[in-house]
């Protein structure tokens, strides 16, 4: 799942967040943070603190926290010194899988864990709970960090367990982004997936359910509503915006996923502002009234309209106002010696744009983990180099007459050039002053794929009009490549 953090606001009913004239968010780069020591000294005299490993501890128990963990695994520095404190309780897992093959129906082979620990997304071992012990892990669960004192390097957790740390990396992640309670937001049927606990609460409902509304018309509302036309329910997403993913899809390249989805029995509804969601005699919800006066039935409602750092109680770092999340370096060192951010909640250089930049990706959530704790753990110095990427796959679970997945690499400003007719390929390039900026292929091969970021990272010239002019994404996928 990929999305960039966006506010709710109400204004005459619920706006879903206003989308940016592209997918990341600009501001000019700060200077960089002030020089200072990667690693910070600890005391372990003290027998009154809970974690038995403190040279090394992640707060959050995600996919960047399991990348990281691999990380300190393969330089020699776990074992009696890593401590993970994670508020799920589960071993830290791909998340993507939540919105897409957990959410299969029951007859399709849905994923379940320990099939999607990390760090099997990327190819990588799979990390059960098992793993984590083996390489003398402590692993601390369902008892989320609620208090932090910078100066005594200590965490005080939910439970109130007091935990030591030497050096601390922040792995938060994000919090989905929630409808207000006096409008109905917290009424029983209705969903936000973040966690393994939401996706099971969900799938509970879909088993009884009839009629569902998706509310966002993003990366997650397009996946749930691909999952629950796999359920053959009625299944209708309502979004503000002009048409799908409208901070990545030109109108023309979302209309023919829409086109799709409509031929898998989903309906829409554009341009719509929420005024509350209603509940029925017993409490449970059971529909949306819009501001203009009509009302869609609905027993499930999944509401997926974007995610915001989950900075919690560590507000006294430098955050970040523009993107969101606390402020780091190239090395993800935040403003105070030892403590780094990583993932979702790190707002970084992105060197290729020179901009700060804050972005919830799986493949970022892996690359700084480990970028971060190579840093910590060695004389790495060099700035972290994340080259923009997103994808989807959708539609994958047995008998579905089509399967989605498309993967954009880059920075989508300027000019497109869309190839295709998406039977099944089609290919939209983004040209800005003569250059390719991004690209996005749908139904690519691997070699085609594998030409993406090559092309988004090079950001060759181009002759837009021969691109205008071929026949094929093949052919003009060659035509790209040549200007290489």
């Amino acid at each position: 799942m990929a999305s960039i953090s966006h506010s709710v606001s109400l204004n005459r009913g619920l706006s879903l967040g206003r989308p940016e004239p592209n997918f990341l968010n600009r501001i000019h780069k700060p200077s960089l943070l002030p020089s200072r020591s990667f690693r910070r000294g600890y005391v372990v005299a003290s027998s009154s603190f809970a974690n038995e490993n403190r040279e090394f501890v992640i707060v959050g128990g995600g996919v960047a926290a399991g990348y990281a963990a691999r990380t300190f695994v393969e330089h020699g520095m776990a074992n009696g010194k890593l401590c993970i404190v994670s508020k799920e309780a589960h071993a830290p897992y791909e998340r993507p899988a939540l919105t897409k093959a957990y959410l299969f129906p029951p007859d399709k082979k849905p994923a379940r864990l320990p099939g999607f620990h990390t760090c099997v997304g990327s190819g990588g071992e799979r990390q059960t709970p098992e793993w984590y012990k083996e390489h003398g892990i402590e692993m601390l669960y369902e008892d989320p960090v609620t208090g932090i004192d910078i100066e005594k390097q200590t965490l005080t957790t939910n439970s109130g367990k007091l935990l030591k740390y030497g050096s601390l990396i922040i792995a938060t992640g994000s919090t989905a982004s929630r409808f207000p309670e006096k409008i109905g937001g917290n009424l029983p049927g209705i969903h936000y997936v973040r966690e393994v606990a939401d996706a099971d609460s969900l799938i509970t409902s879909l088993e009884k359910a009839r009629k569902v509304v998706v509310i966002g018309g993003g990366y997650i509302g397009m996946e749930i509503a691909a999952a629950t036309a796999g359920w053959k329910l009625d299944t209708t997403i309502i979004f503000p915006e002009k048409h799908l993913l409208q901070r990545m899809f030109t109108p023309s390249l979302a209309r023919k996923y829409e086109e799709l989805y409509q031929e898998n029995g989903v309906k829409f509804v554009k341009g719509a502002s929420i005024k509350n969601l209603d509940a029925g005699s017993d409490g449970h919800v059971n529909a949306v009234n819009l501001e203009n006066g009509s009302t869609l039935e609905a027993d499930t409602i999944v509401i997926g309209i974007g995610a915001k750092p989950a900075i919690g109680p560590f507000e006294r770092l430098n955050l970040n106002n523009k993107v969101g999340g606390i402020q780091v370096d190239g090395q993800f060192r935040t403003s105070c010696p030892g403590i780094f951010a990583i993932g979702d909640v790190a707002a970084f250089p992105l060197k290729i744009y020179d901009r700060i930049a804050r972005v919830e990706h799986v493949g970022h959530a892996r690359q700084s983990a480990q970028h971060c704790v190579k840093a910590l753990l060695s004389a790495q110095t060099s700035t972290y180099d994340y080259l923009p990427h997103f994808y989807s796959r959708v539609f994958e679970y047995e008998g579905s007459p089509r399967k989605v997945w498309w993967q954009f690499y880059g920075d989508n400003v300027g000019e497109t050039v869309e190839i295709g007719n998406f039977d099944p390929k089609i290919a939209t390039f983004w040209i800005d002053s003569g250059k390719l900026k991004g690209v996005l292929v749908e139904s690519g091969s691997p070699e085609e794929f594998e030409l993406l970021p090559k092309l988004a990272r090079s950001q060759p010239s181009v002759d837009k009009a021969k691109l205008q002019n071929a026949s094929s994404v093949e052919e003009a996928l060659q035509i790209a490549r040549a200007s290489l």
